[in-house]
């Protein structure tokens, strides 16, 4: 059974173990606001989202990540329709998030109702990348 929980202190080292460029310090924040939660099979860590808040109110998906045997079986989705239940029940009309236009991503949140709201060009070192396109979708 799938189960989505808000991240503890205690798996802080398996949450941070998704580094991409987040420090401990600002890891360890967001498991303190609540703000990162470990996706779960049968009480197993299978992967881990976080968020943030865009502009201090807009809640902005920064990070989905299943393990490798867990993708395209329906936990990403589950998880999203969660976290936008969680969102919609704190107050918040709309969520958002974002993906390279090289990556499939774009595809699973336009299937699960986001659209697309622009993008960002990001040519300087060391964070250059092609291009990121934000996606959208109400509460």
């Amino acid at each position: 059974m799938f189960t989505m929980s808000h991240a503890t202190m205690k798996e802080k080292d398996y949450v941070c173990s998704y580094g991409d460029g987040l420090t401990e310090t600002e890891c360890e924040l967001k498991i303190r606001d609540k703000r990162c939660y470990v996706l779960r099979e049968d009480g197993n860590p299978i992967g881990v989202m976080r968020y943030n808040l865009m502009f201090d109110f807009i809640p902005f998906m920064t990070l989905i990540y299943l393990d490798e045997p867990y993708r395209s079986k329906g936990y990403g989705a589950k998880t999203m329709m969660q976290w936008e239940d969680e969102m919609r029940s704190l107050g918040h009309k709309m969520v958002m998030t974002s993906t390279q236009v090289d990556e499939e991503a774009q595809h699973f949140y336009r299937k699960i109702g986001y659209k697309d709201m622009g993008s960002i060009v990001m040519d300087i070192p060391p964070y250059q990348q092609p291009l990121e396109m934000f996606l959208g979708k109400a509460l």
